[in-house]
């Protein structure tokens, strides 16, 4: 449900976020999340209810109760309000100098990878407690709380201007640690459609990029787990290992390796060579080999840790000043499409072909890798016409 209704939720607040600034959509994106969440709460206490029942040879017996209708409307309520990540990278883009953005999305990668390490770990805890299986839910509206009240108390509003001033206050921007940037462009940016969007100079290439990648992701996502059971045996315990090793890589590989190799080459240099390493590692999944497995960690945390801030940043730099909200947010909408067809493959390619599921997660990324090597024109274009796509649409 999430993906589905982020189709259509990104690419609005996205937009929303270039006309009315950062801040209030970020909020109002949040507000939809920590709403959701309480929903998603309450929920868990209505009677089971059943409205109605389908009998199907294909797929059973399905029951849809009061509960369920309600956990679903929660999800889509959060895929509608689902612009934080998107609106957080145009807020991002705007404060940092466009010397500074690899390193700083890998920043922004390091808070989701700690995300995935302390938030299963925190509702497994949570689970054994008295409360339940509501325990981990209310701690997800409390951090959802948390984060409202951050948007509303510590992150400003980069207002428009057409000057660009040393900031010296002590806000968020202090955390990246090298932004001179207060503002965002004061030209007017109306209200690009989608047809308008993608006759901007080379981001219709870049959401086919954005696309793919997110394929091959969740073709991942969706398979490993079954591929962990099946062919290597592990139960939830061993999965939590794995995945905690590999968002630890990838903190480490953000946080200490891709600072000192983005002064040195460019962002589509990286992401050449993150996509080849991240191709490899899906191959090296097919055996179903522990010491291949866990050898895989590392192509995946130096592939992606090169490769996804690397592409992050020239998006941003390709979009230009004026666009940056809603680029983002139809570039996260690709995303969701890809979320929702990657998920879905996952599982039925496994079904058909175990391991060998990951040889075309691994194809989709060498696709990748060979379409990147375009990606350096495109940074030609963008020092030889540095405003072209500032100006953008007509």
């Amino acid at each position: 449900m999430y993906p589905v209704f982020q189709l259509i939720g990104a690419p609005i607040l996205g937009r929303w976020s270039d006309i009315y600034g950062r801040k209030k959509i970020l909020l109002l994106s949040q507000l939809g999340t920590l709403l959701s969440w309480i929903i998603f709460l309450a929920a868990l206490f209505l009677p089971a209810s059943i409205l109605f029942k389908v009998d199907s040879e294909v797929l059973g017996t399905f029951v849809f109760t009061l509960p369920l209708a309600v956990l679903f409307f929660a999800r889509a309520l959060d895929g509608l309000t689902g612009g934080n990540v998107s609106v957080a990278n145009a807020y991002l883009a705007d404060i940092t100098e466009e010397k500074d953005r690899n390193r700083n999305f890998g920043k922004m990668s390091i808070s989701s990878n700690l995300g995935f390490i302390v938030g299963p770990a925190l509702a497994g805890l949570l689970s054994v407690t008295a409360y339940g299986e509501a325990a981990p839910v209310l701690g997800a509206v409390i951090i959802s709380l948390i984060g409202t009240a951050l948007i509303i108390f510590y992150i400003p509003e980069n207002k428009e201007c057409s000057l660009k001033e040393p900031a010296d206050s002590e806000d968020i921007r202090k955390v990246f640690g090298y932004e001179i940037k207060e503002c965002r462009a004061a030209r007017e940016t109306g209200k690009p459609s989608f047809r308008e969007v993608l006759k901007l100079p080379n981001i219709p290439y870049m959401f086919g990029l954005y696309f793919l990648i997110f394929l091959s992701f969740n073709i991942f996502y969706t398979a490993f787990p079954l591929h962990a059971i099946a062919a290597l045996d592990w139960g939830i315990a061993e999965m939590g290992i794995y995945f905690t090793v590999l968002s630890a890589l990838l903190i480490i590989v953000q946080g200490s390796i891709l600072p000192g190799l983005s002064k040195r080459y460019s962002d589509a240099s990286l992401i050449i060579v993150g996509s080849l390493m991240l191709g490899t590692n899906f191959l090296l999944l097919i055996p179903g080999n522990l010491f291949l497995t866990y050898l895989a960690t590392g192509f995946f945390a130096l592939g992606d840790g090169f490769m996804w801030p690397s592409f992050l940043s020239l998006l941003s730099k390709i979009a230009g000043r004026n666009y940056q909200g809603t680029v983002q947010g139809f570039a996260s909408s690709f995303g969701g499409l890809a979320s929702i067809t990657g998920l879905i493959l996952g599982g039925l390619l496994y079904e058909l072909f175990a391991g060998r599921s990951f040889l075309l997660a691994g194809m989709v990324i060498y696709i990748v890798f060979l379409l990147t090597f375009r990606l350096r024109r495109f940074e030609k274009e963008l020092k030889t016409e540095p405003d072209i796509l500032s100006f953008g649409l007509s």
